[in-house]
């Protein structure tokens, strides 16, 4: 059952979120890290609806969305989704150029060469041998908790910030805060849940162990971002680096503060992290869409008996990577665009799925408790806020 949640967990610490904890780090020191346990609750409320409507229905989201509320929503869903992914992918590919730039290898070498891997990866493997490789590259997250001891931070300031927050009341503060909270749960990461523990077929009965498998997932990605800010506040806020324009960037100014082992694991989680979001958005993107649409989709599946799903694959592949080689590509523009898309697909999605979960028609016995609804309403609201926020700050151009 092992899979599903620590992956989807796990590739939100993607080449967008790690520069986002580097930052909240480098800015605020430790101050920060009591969004961890808000972070850690968000994800385990919306991951385990979404994997739970997996198991017990059997149908990816997409789908149930079409069946439920109707083809118009699905497709203007859909052309949101592509929108705010397509940037996703690009934020990728450039943590893929930048980070390998780091050990002197050129943007036009690492580029098409990491994603002629991802393809291949996906397109010629089977669904277990695809997971085992994702288990795998979840793994090497654990560089960033080495880094964060290589810093030698001070952990009792940490752990005090952990668990008693330090709220300023100014603007910067508030942008880093919404920051860091709001881009844990992205509308890609609940397709993707889905459709994994639906291609895995996880039976009704294993469900127990599936969600142990998301709630484990949603504890190790938090962990992971508690270890990028606690390595950066422990080097560049403390060495008055306070401006980075990438994590990339992160990385490099390690170097000095921290040692070379640290700068050299901070950039391997980096490039891993990019490449492996790299592989799982397009194929996130690619579920969505032919399930929405009615079309076969699914690793499993013969080039020749899902073409459209490969096809798409690879489009998303080719396009992603093809524009950041591009001299001159607006990559800010479509940067910003994808996190409009984020925040305009985000609201409907969470309420989309709180119906659902609570059609007794559709999950039986298995809808949300009235508690868990209470948590789960709650927990929307508070995500759509911040999202509408982030959305906010990122077209006044003061996104983190």
């Amino acid at each position: 059952i092992l899979g599903p949640g620590i992956i989807t967990a796990n590739v939100d610490n993607d080449a967008g979120g790690i520069y986002t904890y580097s930052l909240a780090g480098a800015q605020f020191g430790y101050k920060l890290l009591w969004t961890m346990i808000p972070m850690t609750f968000a994800l385990i409320v919306v991951q385990e609806m979404a994997a739970r409507m997996g198991a017990v229905t059997g149908k990816g989201l997409s789908d149930l969305i079409r069946e439920e509320f109707g083809f118009r929503a699905t497709f203007l869903m859909m052309l949101a989704m592509l929108a705010a992914n397509l940037g996703n992918i690009l934020a990728e590919f450039a943590g893929i150029a930048s980070s390998l730039e780091i050990f002197g290898i050129s943007k036009y070498v690492s580029v098409p060469l990491s994603a002629i891997l991802v393809w291949v990866l996906v397109v010629k493997g089977t669904y277990k041998s695809v997971e085992k490789v994702f288990l795998i590259a979840c793994l090497v997250y654990f560089s960033y908790i080495v880094s964060g001891f290589l810093a030698h931070p001070d952990w009792l300031t940490a752990v005090k910030a952990t668990v008693i927050p330090q709220i300023e009341w100014n603007r910067s503060y508030l942008v880093m805060t919404i920051g860091v909270i709001g881009t844990t749960i992205a509308p890609w990461m609940q397709f993707y849940l889905q459709s994994a523990v639906v291609e895995k077929n996880v039976p009704l009965r294993r469900y127990r162990a599936l969600k142990l498998d998301v709630v484990l997932g949603c504890i190790i990605a938090p962990l992971v971002a508690f270890f990028i800010v606690v390595c950066c506040a422990a080097t560049l806020f403390v060495g008055g680096h306070r401006h980075i324009a990438d994590a990339a960037e992160a990385a490099v100014a390690l170097k000095p503060l921290a040692g070379n082992y640290a700068s050299i694991l901070f950039a391997f989680g980096l490039f891993n992290a990019s490449i492996f979001a790299a592989s799982i958005l397009p194929l996130s993107t690619a579920f969505f869409i032919c399930e929405g649409l009615g079309f076969e989709a699914g690793v499993d599946k013969r080039f020749d008996d899902a073409p459209v799903f490969y096809w798409l694959y690879t489009a998303l592949i080719v396009v992603g990577a093809g524009l950041i080689l591009v001299p001159g590509a607006p990559l800010i523009r479509i940067l910003v665009l994808s996190q409009v898309a984020n925040g305009i697909v985000l609201p409907y999605l969470l309420i989309f799925m709180l119906i659902l979960v609570n059609r007794k028609d559709l999950m039986g016995s298995y809808t949300n408790s009235r508690w868990f609804n209470a948590v789960a309403w709650f927990t929307s609201i508070i995500l759509i806020v911040m999202t509408a926020a982030l959305v906010y700050f990122t077209i006044r151009g003061t996104n983190p």
